[in-house]
């Protein structure tokens, strides 16, 4: 790792949120800004972070059944647990922290909210030395046939937030904790009170997957995989060998593997 590097040189804008903002708001500067989580503030300081996941498990939730997603508030689904470091902080402080924390918030000198750091910025200057294979995790997979409602439980039961879907031909696409929040509030909007509870068993995971999927061959190095998660800002990426699926390599890992 470059010794030289301080947190300031490689630390990005940070995306923040109101804790008294809608929860649908949230989504939308998620997926506007292609950020995730987002920083949590009340009056200027930072109170938490908010993730997708929170979001999905709200929406998803019976106890916000009957109420409109965009009277549901940020609050809802803070994470009050973060960690936070300086511009002038050399970079390596940040790989303990990003093992822990999906985002590192950087503050001035007066603790006011400046930046932040994630797996992104990080992986951007300074890639793992590791064979790709030590680091491959067992994919979690998905028929294109299973209900929403039984990849919200299993998400929940397993702690994951992306499947690779698979049929007989093999990997057709992902769902991720994004597709479901994405399609929940739509899916609330759209059907009335009464009837949410019959028609979202109804939902299909090939209702609300991202297809075709992007994929990586078995063979290809570290830095390949890295430079795609980088560029693409996705999470992870299933590997296939002969179109058969192998692994999946995410972000997470490669930072467990710094």
């Amino acid at each position: 790792m470059n010794e030289d590097l301080l947190i300031k040189d490689i630390m990005s804008k940070p995306v923040a949120i109101a804790k008294s903002a809608a929860i649908t708001e949230a989504l939308d500067k998620m997926l506007d800004e292609a950020a995730d989580p987002l920083i949590v503030t009340n009056n200027g300081a930072v109170v938490g972070t908010i993730a997708r996941k929170a979001i999905a498990d709200t929406l998803g939730s019976k106890k916000t059944s009957t109420v409109s997603p965009t009277k549901i508030h940020v609050a809802s689904g803070i994470e009050e647990a973060f960690t936070s470091a300086y511009p002038d902080e050399p970079v390596d402080v940040l790989v303990p922290l990003l093992q822990e924390f999906k985002i590192v918030v950087i503050l001035d000198s007066d603790h006011k909210l400046i930046g932040k750091v994630d797996a992104t910025d990080l992986l951007k200057v300074v890639k793992p030395e590791i064979p790709a294979d030590k680091i491959m995790q067992a994919p979690h997979t998905i028929h294109p046939g299973e209900r929403v409602v039984h990849l919200r439980r299993r998400m929940l039961d397993e702690n994951v937030t992306k499947f690779v879907v698979t049929d007989e031909t093999g990997v057709i696409g992902v769902v991720t904790e994004t597709d479901i929040a994405k399609s929940l509030r739509e899916f609330r909007s759209a059907v009335g009170d009464k009837h949410q509870e019959y028609q979202v068993r109804n939902l299909f995971v090939s209702d609300i997957m991202t297809s075709p999927a992007i994929t990586v061959d078995a063979k290809i190095d570290i830095a390949g995989i890295v430079d795609l998660l980088v560029n693409k800002n996705i999470s992870s990426v299933p590997v296939v060998n002969d179109q058969k699926l192998v692994g999946q390599i995410s972000k997470e890992s490669l930072i467990v593997a710094l």
